[in-house]
């Protein structure tokens, strides 16, 4: 079984054991050299009723089931629940509360696929299940996360935005700290932190 990630901050977890996120980009690249293409993972989750929540891609370590999902513009959007009467969904539920898995990454099997330069392009494959993971492999979320953020009226933390500068802007890690140190006084988590118009019209720039 393949795996495909895509790093992302949970959209929605509530104490009833909710989750939402994205689970893989479409039609970008990840770390790894593949690129799901539109329409895949569409042809994959048709008539499935669930997809299992796992962590880890530990198939002993099933921890709820994702109920909802679609391919949309943004990439493969599944939302689920803990099994909150098991002891592995309330670890799981804890740890991504806490921020402690960041991640979605997708375990599948690749039926179909083509190269384009060195672009493994997927253009069929099979969905085993969706897990939680500490790090993902796709950068597209980094966008996701900021374009959220900004969108619910804040600025990121000068570590999102360090992250945001690296994996989105493509700056080296020390450019990325160095920029983001000099707009410290604008992020969110800064006890001088305050709104900036210029600012957030920038990282809307980058973003698309």
């Amino acid at each position: 079984m393949s795996e495909l990630g895509f790093n992302f901050e949970i959209k929605a977890i509530d104490e009833a054991g909710y989750i939402s996120g994205i689970a893989a980009g479409i039609g970008n690249v990840d770390h790894g050299g593949d690129m799901i293409m539109p329409g895949v993972m569409t042809k994959a989750v048709a008539g499935r009723a669930s997809i299992p929540m796992l962590l880890f891609h530990d198939q002993k370590r099933p921890v709820g089931a994702w109920a909802k999902f679609g391919e949309r513009d943004n990439g493969f959007e599944v939302e689920g629940r803990f099994a909150m009467k098991a002891a592995a969904g309330q670890e799981a539920h804890a740890l991504a509360e806490a921020g402690a898995l960041p991640g979605l990454s997708i375990g599948y099997r690749t039926v179909r696929h083509r190269f384009e330069g060195k672009v493994r392009q997927l253009q069929d494959l099979l969905l085993h299940e969706v897990s939680l993971v500490p790090v993902g492999m796709n950068d597209r979320a980094v966008v996701t996360q900021i374009k959220s953020i900004l969108d619910g009226g804040e600025m990121p933390t000068v570590r999102q935005f360090e992250e945001f500068l690296r994996d989105a802007g493509g700056f080296s890690k020390s450019l990325a700290a160095a920029i983001a140190a000099k707009a410290t006084p604008h992020l969110r988590g800064e006890p001088e932190a305050k709104a900036n118009d210029e600012l957030s019209q920038l990282i809307r720039g980058l973003t698309g």
